[in-house]
């Protein structure tokens, strides 16, 4: 629906009234004259061409001028908010962002590969309640449960490692996405951990944090992100600030991770590439929805420029009759 900032200029449309007496009394004057005794014999004659002319041309120009008055007025679209029922669900997705997720085994690296799916994961789930914690020797939430795509895909853009204490606190992260997602309102509420390595840090142990989760009917599924074989691991910074990395065995946990995973109902995964994600995107589209009523809120955007392009082409087309079927030879 469309408002006006300032409706106060449309006051100005009270210029028709002088700009047209002004118009009629012009017309009458500027022909010259002569008194006979009647023009009975003229009445019949129909008024030239050039006549409605004018008359169009002076439309025109008020018409203008009409658009000029909406412009200064400030047309705008108005702010407003929408509810719909959508299905969702609500997910939490907990990234192990320890030093070992720089390792070069992923193309650029491990951490590098799990954001990019994150981010097109995020992209994709319009109506579904997602969250994101991180988790190294310690974790923390990075962003509540939301439905603003463009929040949580700027703050994984941002995700880099540093932020937290090293270390692979499993269980932590378990627990503070436990914490996250619990009282939310979809029926279906799963969490999808990304990670490395083993437990080896933390207050609260993995399959403990597991037996939580059961408890409050939250689906946890694991991926332990890593080659088969050996992958450069970073080991220390050299005098310039450069990574130095060294080849080593990929060690990952994985029997813990898959415990986790059977003892809340989810699903582990071996992410040897990017590509294993795509099933865990399947199986969370399979999990059973809830009802939601989602509240949508379009901002307030300047509506002007239908009325300036109307403005310019009521001038032009003023100005081309003016010039060339009303042009007047000296």
């Amino acid at each position: 629906m469309m408002q006006m900032l300032h409706p106060n200029w449309l006051w100005l449309f009270l210029l028709y009234i002088p700009l047209i007496a002004w118009y009629v009394y012009k017309h009458r004057t500027m022909h010259p004259t002569m008194r006979m005794s009647t023009t009975e014999a003229f009445d019949r004659l129909p008024t030239s061409w050039r006549g409605w002319l004018n008359h169009l041309v002076f439309a025109l120009r008020l018409a203008a001028l009409g658009c000029l008055i909406v412009i200064l007025c400030r047309p705008q679209t108005r702010d407003s908010w929408s509810t719909s029922d959508v299905e969702g669900t609500d997910i939490i997705v907990a990234m192990d962002v320890s030093t070992s997720m720089l390792a070069k085994d992923f193309n650029p690296n491990r951490m590098e590969s799990a954001k990019k799916v994150a981010t097109q994961f995020v992209a994709g789930r319009e109506h579904d309640n997602i969250g994101l914690v991180l988790f190294a020797g310690e974790s923390f939430t990075q962003v509540p449960m939301t439905m603003d795509n463009a929040t949580l895909v700027n703050a994984i853009g941002q995700i880099k490692m540093g932020l937290l204490e090293d270390g692979t606190a499993i269980g932590d992260g378990i627990a503070t996405s436990i914490n996250r997602i619990k009282d939310g309102k979809a029926k279906s509420k799963s969490i999808i951990l990304l990670t490395d390595g083993s437990n080896n840090t933390g207050v609260v142990a993995p399959l403990t944090a597991a037996q939580i989760a059961h408890k409050y009917g939250i689906k946890i599924y694991t991926i332990g992100v890593g080659s088969n074989g050996n992958a450069p691991y970073p080991v220390a910074i050299d005098f310039a600030g450069n990574i130095q990395y060294q080849t080593m065995p990929v060690v990952i946990d994985e029997a813990t991770l898959q415990k986790i995973a059977a003892a809340t109902g989810g699903k582990y995964f071996r992410a040897t590439s990017a590509k294993v994600l795509e099933q865990i995107f399947k199986e969370i589209d399979s999990l059973e929805k809830t009802h939601l009523d989602v509240q949508r809120f379009s901002h307030t955007e300047d509506n002007y420029m239908p009325w300036a392009i109307a403005l310019l082409i009521l001038l032009l087309l003023a100005a081309l009759i003016d010039y060339t079927l009303l042009r007047h030879i000296p």
